[in-house]
């Protein structure tokens, strides 16, 4: 039974809508470098290397219950013009693979942005692939709020 669900694909995908312009989101969520200020969950991102619309980067999390600091190498690609970004860990610490695809589209009200995650966990890992699901969809749900929140809070600044 445990080895079924490390074999198994894990997938999210999760959307938030935020009030403020296209450009504006763009700008805002793809400046990985101050993704600390963005999201709740990140101490640091450090920009490795920068090729085009490429970056590759790396992300450290603030310390666990453990004091445990995770860490790992991502890279990403944005697409402007198809509202696209992919991304996928380079350094996959305990997942077999994660990818990552952002997809950005205006609607009433805003801007769409939408995660969908695919993943699976190592044989051996500290949760399997359920596991590893159910805590990405709850985190996801938290950090797409506080980044609207943040989005929309840095736009109207912006634009007073």
């Amino acid at each position: 039974m445990v080895a079924d669900a490390l074999l198994k694909e894990g997938h999210t995908e999760q959307s938030i809508v935020i009030d403020a312009s296209y450009d504006e989101v763009w700008r805002q969520t793809n400046a990985v470098a101050s993704w600390p200020g963005l999201f709740s969950e990140y101490a640091r991102a450090e920009i490795l290397e920068t090729s085009g619309d490429t970056v590759t980067f790396r992300l450290s999390m603030h310390p666990d219950e453990n004091g445990t600091v995770w860490s790992w190498v991502s890279e990403r690609t944005m697409d402007r013009g198809s509202g696209t970004v992919r991304a996928h860990r380079v350094e996959t610490g305990p997942f077999e693979f994660m990818d990552i695809t952002w997809t950005y589209r205006e609607v009433e009200g805003g801007v769409e942005m939408r995660w969908v995650q695919d993943f699976r966990m190592k044989p051996g890992a500290p949760v399997d692939t359920a596991e590893m699901t159910a805590r990405i969809t709850t985190n996801s749900a938290l950090q797409l709020a506080l980044i609207r929140g943040r989005v929309q809070e840095r736009a109207r600044l912006a634009a007073v």
